[in-house]
């Protein structure tokens, strides 16, 4: 039996919500309900700003917020990252220890200033984000742990960190790592613009093949280059053993290695996706950890994208974990 039913690896963000207005937006020339990387003096003096503004923050990243939900309904997970000594680094670490997830770092930090992510929400629910990747920007083969990988049951590698060579090579080291010791790989696309943009880096990462790939419908039309799903999936079987991807409101297909299985959506009104993904991923890999079938994995997946896009924020409550097992 595995330490950890997940490994990953991934950018290590601190995510910062503030409830804003759109005049704020107007007043500082902010592009509404999109991601805007930029560097560090500019999110300082926009972070100035904000307070005056209600806000909270969280450990985030899109493998962080993978792994917390599979620890969180019961699993167990280990996440490489990069953090800063300063506050937020102490506070992101503290925050993963308070949801159960193991760390390379485990206590320790280093120079420089760790990643944030501020999402400004404004009364119509739209989600604005300015990012400094920070230290997690230099994430690197050094912080992959060959020993936790051993001891897992999944090597999950986010597909944002394919936007850097030392985070490239830091995916291809798990997964070399991976693959030398029978550990199931997983990976995820992570976003459409990155897999329009990183092609070839993705392709690097994939190698041969890996076990599970979770993507949803526009990254593998992007990654693919077909023009319809149907298309798209026969490519996709090429690249991974089995997979998920998800479809929106009209739920998501799963592949078993076998065949096809559809996943029929759950009806909700949603007003924020951000994270839903990230939570279909943790869902899914829980469920092929805790002895469910592909099937029964996609409908948990499912139940509890249905949930997060129905509220704000990317992470459930622990309650609303726990009630999904």
């Amino acid at each position: 039996m595995s330490k950890y039913d997940v490994y990953g690896l991934g950018n290590a963000l601190v995510d910062m919500e503030f409830e804003i207005n759109d005049q704020f937006l107007h007043d500082n020339k902010i592009d509404k309900g999109v991601m805007t990387l930029v560097d560090e003096n500019q999110q300082h003096e926009l972070i100035e700003q904000l307070d005056a503004f209600e806000g909270k923050k969280a450990s985030g990243g899109s493998a962080a917020n993978t792994l917390i939900a599979v620890s969180s309904m019961g699993g167990s997970s280990y996440y490489s990252c990069k953090v800063a000594d300063d506050e937020l680094g102490h506070f992101y670490l503290n925050d993963l220890q308070a949801a159960n997830v193991d760390c390379n770092m485990d206590g320790k930090h280093k120079g420089g200033i760790t990643g944030k992510c501020l999402v400004m929400v404004t009364p119509d629910a739209e989600r604005t984000m300015h990012t400094f990747l920070g230290i997690s920007a230099e994430l690197s083969p050094y912080e992959v742990s060959e020993e936790a990988i051993k001891q897992a049951g999944f090597c999950y590698l986010e597909g944002y960190l394919t936007t850097s060579e030392s985070g490239k090579a830091a995916n291809i080291e798990a997964r070399n790592i991976a693959q030398a010791n029978n550990v199931k790989t997983a990976l995820t696309f992570s976003d459409p613009f990155v897999v329009e943009h990183f092609r070839e880096g993705f392709s690097q990462t994939i190698g041969d093949g890996v076990d599970l790939l979770f993507c949803n419908e526009a990254e593998a039309l992007s990654y693919t280059q077909k023009s319809s799903i149907d298309e798209a999936l026969e490519v996709i079987r090429t690249l991974a053993k089995t997979f998920a991807v998800t479809l929106g409101a009209k739920g998501a297909v799963v592949y078993d290695g076998t065949g096809f299985i559809d996943i029929a959506a759950n009806q909700v009104t949603a007003v924020d996706s951000n994270g839903a993904g990230d939570l279909f991923a943790g869902a899914f890999m829980y469920g092929l950890t805790h002895g469910k079938s592909y099937q029964e994995s996609g409908i948990l997946a499912s139940k509890a994208s249905s949930i997060i896009v129905s509220q704000f924020g990317p992470r459930l409550t622990q309650q609303q974990y726990r009630s999904l097992t």
